[in-house]
């Protein structure tokens, strides 16, 4: 037991929980880094829109790293902003709104399917499918990209990825330096504010993009 653990016999059970909660980022930053490009697949099968695949380095930062995704995430944001704004020019307002509302008839929806294939030059029932899911859900691109941003910026930054499942010792003196119970403590707060926004917006952001490709297998 080192010194500090004598003046501080709750320090233990910080780094504990410490350890857990910069795993669980290592986690989410990794599935979200899957999912990405999970849609940059279905992206480039369904409308012909070639992006980089995302790479989780483990040698980088999680700034670094954060960095990456999005940059990618907002590249895809660009490509549908066009689409977006080419759909809302040739639509007629009623059924723009019915399709940011998600609330299409068949008869609109066929009506929607010719102008995606005016816009896009697809008429791929799949392609179509996307083309709706990104024009709807873009608010779900916007806040992984801002949740990546708040991770990025925070005392967790500076730190190495492969460190995050490396042992107690090399994760305190990567975030911290030292051991002390304040120094533990403020880096517990700011890994509950950070991961409170990130575990919802990862889940929602994966789970999203599940929903989609199954939509997109199902009308092949």
């Amino acid at each position: 037991m080192s010194w500090s653990d004598l003046f501080y016999p709750g320090n233990p059970q910080r780094r504990e929980r410490l350890i857990r909660k910069s795993q669980e980022l290592r986690e989410l930053m990794k599935n979200n880094f899957r999912a990405t490009n999970q849609l940059i697949e279905a992206l480039k099968e369904h409308l012909g829109l070639s992006f980089r695949r995302v790479v989780l380095n483990e040698k980088d930062t999680v700034k670094e790293n954060c960095d990456v995704i999005i940059e990618r995430i907002r590249e895809i944001q660009a490509e549908v902003k066009k689409i977006d704004q080419q759909m809302k020019a040739k639509l007629e307002p009623t059924l723009y709104e019915k399709l940011k509302n998600m609330s299409l008839s068949v008869p609109d929806y066929q009506l929607f399917s010719g102008v995606v294939s005016a816009v896009c030059g697809i008429t791929a029932l799949a392609s179509i499918v996307l083309v709706a899911w990104l024009i709807t859900n873009g608010y779900i691109l916007t806040n992984i990209t801002l949740t990546f941003g708040l991770i990025g910026t925070g005392i967790m930054a500076t730190v190495v990825v492969g460190v995050l499942f490396m042992g107690i010792g090399m994760i305190i003196g990567a975030i911290l330096g030292g051991i002390e119970r304040d120094q533990l403590e403020r880096a517990l707060e700011e890994y509950d504010r950070a991961l409170e926004e990130f575990r919802p917006a990862s889940e929602k952001y994966q789970d999203s993009i599940t929903y989609v490709r199954i939509r997109l297998a199902m009308s092949q």
